[in-house]
């Protein structure tokens, strides 16, 4: 009989490296093993994955065991502990999405509910009506403190005051700052928010464990930063996107969150032309290597763009936004580039 569940392990088993350096990227592959100090990504040798195996039984790809704290399971149990991600369908939506795959539809399955009747978008929505516009909230001197000025002008982006959060041990929730973020759907309904939580004085992010959180259906959606036509730039990060509209405003900007859902990221109707923003990162090429896959199928011409750093927003930090316009200039095709900046 046909597990979903079982597939997934398998699957994720089957990519246990690139699970490894999206959600415990301050560990390093040595040998068969990915290896990293705990489940909470700290530096270090106590922890060690498995990424190659059989697909079952003893020595397994995909099953880790931390030497300090005898903990063990598998790759699902990784992303869990990472996302804070404790609802099972939820959970499974979040890896699959990893992967660049929508989950898996049985034949016989009950049909799934509307978007509306699930219980995490009435929270977003009112998380989101909760929230105000992010010009001179704490929000604006946190993303100006990236370089990032335009902030202000994007209704996708919020802020809250008083945003809960809680890390895992914790036994009470706590009210922070936050940047808030809208996902949306294609049909522009809000399908789940993303919260990145801020320090007191809006110079960084808070002091905790978890400092960013999503919630509602992300696979196949976006923070859709700036209206797009038959051309459009879509990256992981919010950060990253808000980087490229600042050296060239009137860019197309969509942020997918993450590696994972940028491969899985559902592409408008009328597209012509598909910039891949990608993170230097072996994810984040993986996930431009996917979605490029499905935009030339459909016969959407691709390029990517690339950093000289770690991401755009370190290239706008260190090189000023002048120098990052020059640099995407040579990557862009010239007519687009013509439109775009003309």
């Amino acid at each position: 009989m046909y597990s979903e569940t079982e597939d997934l392990i398998r699957t994720l088993a089957e990519n246990a490296e690139s699970v490894c350096r999206s959600y415990l990227p301050a560990g390093r592959r040595e040998g068969a093993y990915w290896i990293v100090g705990d489940l909470q990504n700290n530096p270090g040798r106590s922890l060690f994955v498995r990424l190659t195996g059989p697909a079952s039984g003893p020595g397994a790809a995909g099953k880790f065991t931390d030497g300090a704290t005898g903990e063990h399971g598998d790759l699902l149990d990784i992303i869990r502990e990472r996302t804070g991600i404790y609802r099972f369908p939820d959970l499974l939506a979040e890896a699959w999405a990893h992967l660049g795959r929508p989950q898996p539809v049985l034949p016989n399955a009950p049909r799934p509910r509307k978007a509306a009747a699930s219980g995490g978008i009435p929270v977003a929505a009112r998380l989101i009506a909760a929230s105000v516009p992010v010009a001179g909230t704490l929000a604006d001197t946190y993303l100006r403190s990236r370089g990032l000025t335009q902030g202000g002008t994007m209704s996708a982006l919020r802020f809250h005051p008083k945003c809960w959060h809680r890390d895992e041990g914790q036994s009470r929730s706590l009210p922070r700052p936050a940047l808030i973020a809208a996902v949306t759907d294609g049909a522009g309904v809000l399908q789940g928010v993303h919260r990145t939580w801020l320090a007191p004085d809006g110079q960084g992010k808070a002091a905790v464990e978890t400092q960013r959180r999503a919630m509602g259906h992300l696979l196949s959606n976006a923070v859709r930063l700036t209206p797009h036509d038959d051309i459009l730039v879509v990256g992981e990060g919010i950060e990253t996107m808000l980087s490229l509209f600042e050296a060239v405003p009137g860019l197309p900007v969509w942020a997918a969150l993450s590696s994972g859902h940028l491969g899985a990221v559902l592409l408008p109707e009328r597209l012509q032309r598909l910039y891949i923003a990608i993170d230097r990162d072996p994810a984040g090429c993986g996930a431009a290597e996917r979605l490029s896959a499905r935009a030339k199928d459909a016969g959407i011409s691709v390029r990517v763009l690339e950093p000289l750093l770690g991401d755009f927003n370190d290239d706008l930090r260190a090189n000023g936004k002048e120098a990052l316009r020059q640099h995407l200039a040579g990557q862009f095709g010239p007519e687009d580039w013509h439109r775009l900046t003309g």
